[in-house]
């Protein structure tokens, strides 16, 4: 079936907004400005960035509670109708406290392996939050994995695994801070927080699913809880001294709140990359859960995939890192695994084949049991 228009915008827009997201956090990595100490060095605050990325979830709820109150004004039903605020709204806030802690630590953590290991490879491994939600669902929600999804998992391992080694072999010795010990540590640190994703999510499905609450509602509150956890833990942070290679800052502590202000204040390029950070976060949810109630999950998932592509090819474009063919198998391997996992397209391409050839073979044998009956009529003497 094809899309309609509106489909095709908020399916272009998830593609886009979730692919400048990841681009512009390793953006403002990698951007060099003057720290609270007077020297030059990157912009090497992950909490920093964790929090911004808060903030442009908080946005959602912010947007939801407007359009709430838009469709409330006209005193005929419609804040009950409409896909974006429709559900339940009469629940406690802080039963997505927990996910929304989860989410946090997940958040950091990846961001701090981002500063280590390259953007594509970031994205890439995200797909492994699929194997932790699937062991995890097996052991906390009684679900029995079915042969398919048992497949798809392993094809997901193999490619994580592609893509591990050519993270390896692709150790670069200029100097930058894509040394092998640096890449191995921000991939690690990902893929731990794929596991804390997974019990968030396994935590929403078990919790949250049945209240019924309106998705941008629940990003909105996840967000906000983030914010103001993470950035209250900021002013501790500052006093947490940590070694090589996550002292990356003026003081050498966990987070360093003064010199990223510093950094942000003398270099605009940061502000753009971060204030992209925010917007596009707000959108990427916007248009994700718009995805969901307009086409499928499982098309927001194919998206996600094609984002991680796009990641790819702009971090190549940019020499942000060098091209290594084990990636390309690594991203083949997950996506089709991922697409196996949830049952897109490839169980579906094998049936039509499968039923293509069993048909021509059926049209062959018949042509030739009537060439065999033309002949032996032919050979026949007139009777």
């Amino acid at each position: 079936m094809a899309w309609s228009q509106k489909q095709f915008i908020f399916a272009l827009t998830m593609v886009v907004t979730g692919s400048i997201n990841t681009l512009s956090t390793k953006w403002a990595d990698n951007i060099e400005s003057e720290g609270s100490d007077g020297q030059v060095r990157r912009f090497e605050h992950p909490f920093v960035q964790a929090c911004a990325m808060f903030l442009g979830e908080f946005l959602c709820l912010l947007a939801f509670k407007a359009v709430y109150y838009h469709l409330r004004r006209k005193n005929n039903g419609a804040e009950d109708r409409h896909d974006l605020v429709q559900g339940n709204r009469q629940f406690s806030p802080f039963i997505l406290f927990v996910p929304a802690m989860c989410d946090m630590l997940a958040t950091s953590i990846m961001y701090v392996g981002l500063n280590l290991t390259y953007p594509s490879s970031f994205q890439l491994l995200r797909g492994s939050v699929i194997i932790f939600v699937a062991i995890l669902s097996v052991a906390f929600l009684n679900r029995t994995l079915v042969k398919r999804e048992w497949f798809g998992i392993a094809f997901i391992m193999l490619g994580l695994v592609v893509v591990g080694m050519s993270d390896v072999l692709s150790n670069d010795n200029t100097g930058s801070q894509y040394t092998r010990n640096n890449v191995i540590t921000g991939d690690l640190l990902i893929i731990l927080a794929q596991i804390i994703t997974a019990v968030q999510m396994v935590y929403e499905e078990y919790y949250v699913t049945a209240l019924n609450i309106p998705a941008l509602q629940a990003v909105g509150w996840e967000g906000f809880f983030g914010f103001s956890v993470l950035g209250s833990l900021l002013l501790p942070m500052y006093f947490i001294h940590v070694m090589y290679p996550f002292n990356g800052n003026a003081h050498g502590v966990l987070e360093d709140l003064p010199d990223a202000l510093a950094q942000l204040a003398n270099n605009y390029q940061l502000i753009i990359a971060i204030c992209g950070m925010i917007v596009s976060i707000a959108f990427f949810n916007f248009a994700g859960i718009s995805v969901t109630k307009e086409i499928s999950a499982t098309t927001r998932m194919v998206l996600d995939s094609v984002r991680t592509l796009v990641v790819w090819m702009v971090s190549l474009l940019l020499v942000w890192q060098k091209f290594h063919y084990l990636q390309l198998i690594g991203f083949a391997g997950l996506l089709f695994g991922m697409c196996l996992y949830n049952d897109i397209f490839v169980l579906q391409a094998y049936r039509r084949v499968r039923v293509a050839l069993l048909l021509r073979i059926g049209r062959q044998s018949a042509d030739g049991m009537s060439e065999v009956i033309i002949n032996r009529q032919a050979d026949e003497p007139d009777r």
